[in-house]
């Protein structure tokens, strides 16, 4: 299966022969970073709102979770991204030669 020429041709590709994933996985990257971000922000603050020193608390989990967090999200990426690698290397390449 050929690569996308883009993100939006391979997410209207309804005969499914174009890989979509490999060219959004920085879309996905970012928008999980994003919104573990704005998960801890809103955690501290609602802590701070609670009292001083379980917003401090809230604080340190928070730099360590989205710590956590990165990584997480950037080692299941990565496997995601060696998936697709290994079925590129390894199945023949159909885009000419079977036609649904």
């Amino acid at each position: 299966m050929p690569e996308a020429k883009g993100m939006w041709d391979g997410l209207m590709d309804f005969s499914f022969r174009v890989y979509a994933t490999p060219r959004m996985l920085k879309f996905l990257y970012a928008l999980h970073l994003l919104v573990g971000l704005v998960a801890a922000v809103a955690w501290v603050a609602v802590a701070f709102q609670q009292s001083p020193v379980q917003g401090l608390l809230a604080l340190l989990a928070a730099l360590g979770g989205y710590f956590i967090w990165v990584l997480y999200c950037r080692v299941i990426l990565e496997v995601l991204a060696a998936v697709f690698r290994m079925v590129e290397a390894i199945a023949p390449d159909r885009s000419g030669s079977q036609q649904q």
